[in-house]
């Protein structure tokens, strides 16, 4: 069987989408995906041995000027790989009218979420077999059950992302290290960098290693913080996606945010601890055999989903939801899953 797969962005939900394939090919011998991405993300459909071949797709730099000679070459090449192959199933996994428009240019029967279940309804006129797939569950079972719908099977028990780490060399890095994710995009995303300092130094004492990835200035500017005056802590200098990954993939843990990187080390099932507190898992957030999701319950406003905090509160520990996520619960939690598995 041979499946065109449309799921473009964002990179948590490329990577929610991966335990369907899993699934998939584990259900239905010779399997064979193509799969329509994000530029920017082309490089981790290959990661799953179902998927034959990656159709990147540049809109995000496209619909900046869709009148542009080169994007305009760009987007008729986009098409013709598209249409180059007559597909058993063309599946759109996103549900947005753009990806819905991805999907009529494709040949092949036409499959997607229905108007009761799409993320933006409009989206389910371009399908010939609409799906329901019911409202109010994680991202990653949605996906898994509307796959499953689709090419004839069941949805089997427990969760794999299909990724195998061993792709990826170990970095040059002597004995056991963590890897701390501290950046993110919202304010009130970022966990307190004392707090980090402090996790940091727990990790150190216990004869490990702490290695800090950034992927900007602040984030580089945070990571010197975080190792300033700290033995076993260091900052990694700037790097793609892919050479971090091997540090990733070799990690003996990962402690994270609400981050595209988290959605990284859950597909990856490196042990690790996802921290949440403005914001809401229960959806989109970081889901997979090895991580930990630790939320903050704290007062009545957390998750508040806002980008500014809401309470005007005195403290050292800003936003204040993260109070009660202290460095020490982060440490026991994660030494103590690693002692059980040793």
């Amino acid at each position: 069987m041979k499946v065109l797969l449309i799921k473009t962005s964002s990179l948590g939900d490329v990577f929610h989408t991966l335990p369907a394939v899993e699934d998939a090919y584990r259900a239905i011998p010779g399997l064979e995906i193509d799969w329509v991405v994000e530029e920017g993300f082309k490089d981790i459909p290959a990661w799953h041995p179902a998927v034959k071949k990656v159709i990147p797709v540049a809109w995000r730099r496209w619909r900046k000027n869709l009148f542009d000679k080169t994007n305009r070459a760009e987007m008729k090449a986009f098409r013709e790989a598209l249409r180059a192959t007559e597909y058993d199933v063309v599946l759109d996994a996103q549900g947005l009218i753009k990806s819905a428009l991805f999907t009529r240019l494709a040949r092949g029967p036409r499959f997607g979420l229905d108007k009761h279940s799409a993320r933006e309804p409009l989206a389910a006129l371009a399908y010939q077999h609409p799906q329901f797939v019911a409202k109010g569950e994680h991202a990653i079972p949605r996906v898994r059950q509307l796959f499953a719908q689709v090419l004839g099977y069941s949805v089997p028990q427990g969760l794999s992302y299909g990724v195998d780490r061993g792709r990826w060399s170990r970095p040059d890095v002597d004995g056991d290290y963590w890897v701390f994710l501290h950046g993110t995009t919202w304010i009130t995303k970022l966990w307190p960098e004392a707090y980090w300092r402090e996790l940091a130094a727990l990790v150190a004492a216990s004869g490990r290693q702490v290695l800090l990835p950034w992927g900007n200035d602040e984030e580089r500017e945070r990571a010197g913080r975080i190792a300033d005056g700290q033995a076993g802590v260091s900052v990694l200098p700037k790097m793609g996606l892919n050479a971090l990954n091997a540090y990733l993939a070799c990690a003996e843990a990962v402690v994270g945010v609400d981050t595209g990187l988290s959605h990284v080390v859950a597909a990856l099932e490196v042990p690790s601890i996802a921290i949440y507190g403005a914001t809401d898992s229960t959806l989109t957030g970081v889901l997979g055999p090895q991580v930990e999701v630790i939320r903050s319950g704290y007062s009545d406003c957390a998750p508040c989903l806002s980008k500014t905090c809401l309470k005007n509160e005195a403290g050292d520990i800003q936003p204040p939801c993260y109070r009660e996520i202290s460095p020490q619960r982060v440490f026991d939690s994660l030494t103590s899953r690693l002692a059980a598995q040793d």
